[in-house]
C-alpha cells in the first residue's frame, strides 16, 4: 500500500466520511490546497452506465464559464486558408507536414489537436499515437471543424472534452484551487449539467453514482449526488 504524506493524513482528518453540499465540498477543496504550487481541482462521477455498450458511452464537450485557469496548448492541423485563421485565432502551433512528422518522432507540447475534416485522411496515421492519449482529432469532440477560428478561441477559453472511461468514471480538470468559490462552482454545475444531460436513453438505474472532487494533491471529497444541487 502506498504511504501518505504527513501533509496528506493532516488534511485528511479534515474531511468526514459523508456527502457535502458543493458548497461545503469546495470550502473544504479551499482548506486543503496545501501543495507548493497551484493546484487543480478534479472531478470524478461515476455513472449507472455500461461503456462496454456503444450507446451506453457518455462522451462531450462543454465550455467551462471560468477556463481551466491554465494555457492550453493548441495544435492545428490545415492548410491554406485555414491554417492562417487559425494563426489569427490564437494557435499556439499551425501546420501540417512538419507537425506530423514531429509527432511521429515523438513530440507532444500540445493539449488539443484540431484538424479540418480534408487532412483527416492524411492524419489518419496518427491515431494510433494520438489515440491511446486521448489526442485525436474527432467529429464528436469537435476536433475536426472547418470552422477552426471559433474553435481555437473556445478551446483557448476553456472548452473541454471528456469521455467516461472504461469503469463508468467521467474524470477532468474544473479549475484551479486559487479560483474564488462561486468560479469553481459554477464549473462544477456546468459539467454536471451536461453530463445529466448526456444521460444514455438505455441507461437504467441510478445514473449519478458518486461524484468526489479533489486537488491533485489531496483527497477525495464525496459530494451530494441530487440533480437539484446542480441546478442554477
Amino acid at each position: 500500500m502506498k504511504k501518505r504524506s504527513k501533509r496528506y493524513r493532516e488534511i485528511s482528518k479534515l474531511i468526514e466520511k459523508r456527502e457535502y453540499t458543493l458548497d461545503e465540498a469546495i470550502d473544504l477543496i479551499k482548506k486543503t490546497a496545501s501543495a507548493k504550487f497551484d493546484e487543480t481541482v478534479e472531478i470524478a462521477v461515476r455513472l449507472g452506465v455500461d461503456p462496454r455498450h456503444a450507446d451506453q458511452v457518455v462522451r462531450g464537450t462543454v465550455s467551462l464559464p471560468h477556463g481551466l485557469g491554465k494555457e492550453v496548448r493548441v495544435l492545428v492541423l490545415a492548410k491554406g486558408e485555414k491554417a492562417k485563421e487559425a494563426e489569427e485565432a490564437g494557435a499556439d502551433y499551425v501546420g501540417f507536414d512538419e507537425y506530423i512528422e514531429k509527432i511521429q518522432q515523438g513530440w507532444f507540447d500540445f493539449d488539443v489537436v484540431i484538424a479540418t475534416p480534408d487532412v483527416m485522411k492524411d492524419i489518419a496515421k496518427l491515431g494510433r499515437i494520438l489515440g491511446p492519449r486521448g489526442l485525436m482529432p474527432s467529429p464528436k469532440s469537435g476536433t475536426v471543424t472547418m470552422d477552426v477560428g471559433r474553435t481555437v478561441k473556445e478551446v483557448k477559453a476553456g472548452k473541454i472534452d471528456f469521455r467516461v472511461d472504461k469503469t463508468g468514471i467521467v474524470h477532468t480538470g474544473v479549475g484551479k484551487a486559487s479560483f474564488e468559490p462561486d468560479k469553481l462552482k459554477d464549473n462544477i454545475k456546468t459539467l454536471v449539467q451536461t453530463i445529466i444531460r448526456l444521460k444514455p436513453a438505455s441507461a437504467k438505474g441510478t445514473y449519478l453514482k458518486s461524484i468526489h472532487i479533489s486537488n491533485t494533491m489531496g483527497p477525495g471529497i464525496k459530494l451530494v449526488t441530487n440533480p437539484q444541487e446542480y441546478q442554477d
